[in-house]
């Protein structure tokens, strides 16, 4: 890259205050990967179809590889490490470990924070709402969507004070 067209970027990851230097255009993703070493985040199609580099943007999911980090300046990011950080994010990533709703693991973490940041927004959602918002976002091809699904069943009794 050339240096020239390179800026410091200031933004907020996973509660801690960053400034990374890189071009404007640089994909979210790479920086989180590359110069922040938060692994967590995946590289799948690079288009932002698969979901597998979800994060939380100022708590809305977005993929991270289509994400100019120009447009993540001062913003607050979250990442699969720093999820469990609110209610939300513990319920979710506990119910996944609860019921075992990985298989190849690829995909996992971008419908963990896809899902966190729905029932951030909306605590009361609903299974047809949460199945909406995957189908729209994130590919699973490893065959883990009946656990993943009681996972999240699990989530939302855990946030609505049930025991699940």
């Amino acid at each position: 890259m050339d240096e020239a067209n390179e800026s410091a970027v200031a933004l907020t990851v996973n509660g801690r205050a960053v400034s990374v230097t890189a071009g404007a255009d640089t994909p979210l993703l790479a920086v989180l990967r590359q110069d922040l070493h938060l692994k967590g985040s995946r590289i799948g199609c690079s288009e932002g179809y698969c979901g597998a580099c979800t994060v939380l943007l100022d708590g809305n999911p977005v993929q991270s590889c289509a994400m100019p980090l120009e447009a993540a300046a001062g913003r607050a990011v979250t990442t699969i490490e720093g999820v469990a950080s609110t209610a939300a994010g513990e319920a979710v990533r506990q119910a996944f470990i609860a019921e075992q709703a990985a298989q190849c693991g690829y995909c996992t973490n971008g419908i963990i924070m896809t899902v966190t940041g729905l029932m951030s927004r909306q605590p009361a959602t609903s299974r047809a709402d949460i199945i909406a918002v995957l189908d729209e976002r994130n590919l699973c091809r490893c065959g883990s969507h009946a656990r993943v699904l009681r996972a999240l069943d699990r989530a939302m009794a855990t946030l609505a004070g049930g025991r699940a």
